[in-house]
């Protein structure tokens, strides 16, 4: 189930944090975001849902961006690190009793209109746009979510020319991953290990570590069909005539249910990576893809404005 609906937009949580704000007393983020999180009703599942990125829960991310626009339309401001109170003009905004705020509302301070003009002729597209369809999204949630389509899109670009390659070349890829991935000492040792080629795919062993404590066991399919249990039944038993205890099953399709609740049930460990897991493995690791540009999204260093 998405537990993201349950979390409330930046735009519904800026009048509660001006609310909160309202006794004229300084609060913490720390304190607006519980304060968010009790008022809404979030379980604590959804208050720990993530960003795609995996770096700051939703709703953190959420009660910053609304206190930030606050900050812009001088609503609030920050009295020190991490804290912020109500200014005489948010007070003025509170008696006057809101339904509601949201930027529409904050766009009548001169302020706030300065801190988001844009420099594009579009601005009033873009200003739409953001108020109509995107409006329950931070900047930093619209800007991993575009990363995140263009990330599927290459995956799914990979996958497909990872079926049209022959076994000789996705021998030598996977080899390549395993070896970026911290497996098989060396390319030239991975490379001698894993060298039986047939059936679409490939079948051998890699060392675990570049000391060659344990060693595991290989096979890959490029398939277009599901993988069935009976292939990976077949494997677990080439396992057990090779005496080894680990192995890992790639391909370029999926698995059926059937094969996954099979691999839990097993004294063996085996990890069955699927298509779209492996072409995200290829990114991660820069496997087949090269780095057209990159964004560094970053926030102010309170340390650095701190005076003795």
């Amino acid at each position: 189930m998405d537990t993201t609906m349950a979390i409330p937009d930046y735009q519904s949580i800026m009048l509660p944090l001006l609310k909160l704000a309202g006794d004229k007393q300084e609060h913490s983020i720390r304190e607006a975001i519980d304060h968010i999180s009790d008022l809404f009703g979030l379980t604590e599942g959804e208050s720990r849902e993530l960003l795609p990125s995996g770096q700051q829960p939703i709703i953190d991310n959420r009660v910053g961006w609304a206190s930030t626009y606050l900050k812009k339309a001088g609503l609030l401001e920050s009295p020190r690190r991490s804290m912020f109170t109500i200014t005489t003009l948010g007070a003025q905004v509170l008696e006057k009793n809101p339904p509601e705020l949201n930027i529409r509302f904050l766009d009548q301070f001169p302020q706030f209109v300065e801190f988001r003009k844009l420099r594009k002729e579009d601005d009033d597209e873009q200003l739409e746009r953001e108020l109509t369809e995107d409006s329950s999204r931070t900047p930093q949630e619209l800007l991993e979510d575009g990363y995140q389509k263009i990330r599927q899109d290459l995956a799914q670009e990979l996958l497909s020319l990872l079926k049209q390659a022959s076994p000789r070349f996705f021998e030598r890829l996977v080899v390549e991953l395993l070896v970026k991935m911290g497996y098989g000492g060396s390319r030239k040792d991975a490379g001698e290990a894993v060298g039986q080629s047939g059936d679409g795919g490939i079948d051998g062993i890699i060392n675990e570590d570049k000391l060659g404590l344990d060693v595991i066991y290989i096979q890959a399919k490029r398939w277009e069909a599901a993988v069935g249990s009976k292939e990976v039944r077949d494997f677990v038993g080439s396992l057990v005539g090779q005496k080894a205890t680990k192995g890992i099953f790639i391909t370029t399709s999926r698995f059926t249910r059937e094969t996954v609740d099979y691999v839990r049930t097993i004294g063996h460990k085996v990890i069955l990576i699927d298509g779209d897991r492996l072409a995200q493995f290829m990114i991660d690791y820069d496997v087949g893809v090269s780095k057209v540009s990159s964004y560094d999204v970053k926030k102010i260093d309170a340390d650095y404005f701190t005076e003795d």
